[in-house]
């Protein structure tokens, strides 16, 4: 289960990384137009509001990989200068913490979700319901909690990274 886990986080990164890439396109495209209203071309309508939607979407679906991988900020003032014990402790508590951020949060994008669709809220001018950036951003979050948990479980010796995975790339900090 564990190596499924990773292999969701991996392709959900690069459908992030696609849909970043189609929304660059779409901007290109959309200050083309505008730079070429004379010619009769104009700007991709509600471009400002796909824009939204796809970033945010887009970092849902990054964050859980960028997790696995090692690749979030750390400050390491005090960090690098404790014992062994306590850099251990650090990262489990953190790695708990942040388990239960993304759950709450996960929970809170499903009410929102819940809320948006039942009152049928839309975008302004695509008149796109706002629930379905809700439901995208909530496939990542539950990634997200899936990769905190196996990477907890592995932490907590229940788990094993899958086979073939660079353990040094997967730092603690």
């Amino acid at each position: 289960m564990i190596a499924w886990v990773f292999r969701l986080a991996k392709w959900s990164a690069i459908m992030g990384g696609i849909l970043l890439v189609l929304l660059t396109l779409m901007i290109v495209a959309s200050v083309s137009g505008r730079a070429l209203i004379d010619v009769g071309l104009g700007p991709v309508p509600g471009d400002f509001e796909l824009v939204e939607i796809g970033t945010a979407v887009a970092v849902f679906f990054f964050l859980p990989w960028t997790y696995l991988r090692g690749g979030h900020a750390t400050v390491d003032i005090l960090y690098s200068h404790l014992p062994g014990w306590a850099k251990r402790a650090v990262v489990t508590l953190s790695d708990l913490l942040m388990l239960a951020l993304w759950l709450v949060l996960t929970w809170r994008l499903w009410e929102g979700m819940l809320e948006k669709r039942m009152y049928m809220e839309s975008t302004f001018i695509l008149q796109m319901p706002v629930w379905w950036a809700y439901a995208l951003c909530l496939v990542g979050a539950v990634i997200g909690c899936l990769a905190y948990i196996a990477k907890n479980l592995i932490m907590f010796g229940l788990a094993s990274y899958p086979a073939g995975w660079p353990v040094e790339e997967a730092k603690e900090h």
